[in-house]
């Protein structure tokens, strides 16, 4: 799933993108620096830092098979409403797999 190439001009007033990552701010800011490297057009979504997994244990994400000095979290896409309720949540434990544009955007569409 590209996140830049998600939101329609139609949607893009209303929905927020936000990435966690345990990755520190010096992390964060390589990665960032690296996906802007890319195409030379840096991400226009929030990337929050979460080095401690606070927000990756609350929603159960974390992975326990990761390898000790590198907590990973097990991959996942929500699509929450304005009233902090779940609509759409796609987990998977292959950080290759996920879910298309076209299934985020018809679970945005429902939110409409």
């Amino acid at each position: 799933m590209e996140l830049r190439a998600l939101l329609p001009d139609a949607l893009q007033d209303d929905t927020e993108i936000v990435t966690v990552s345990v990755d520190d701010e010096e992390g964060m800011k390589r990665m960032i620096d690296r996906v802007s490297a890319s195409d030379g057009v840096a991400p226009d979504f929030i990337m929050l830092s979460d080095p401690d997994h606070s927000v990756i244990d609350r929603y159960g994400l974390f992975n326990e098979d990761a390898p000790p000095n590198r907590p990973l979290p097990i991959p996942a896409t929500y699509v929450i409403d304005k009233e902090g309720v779940v609509r759409y949540r796609f987990v998977e434990v292959d950080y290759r797999v996920r879910p298309s544009n076209e299934d985020v955007l018809a679970a945005l569409e429902a939110l409409r």
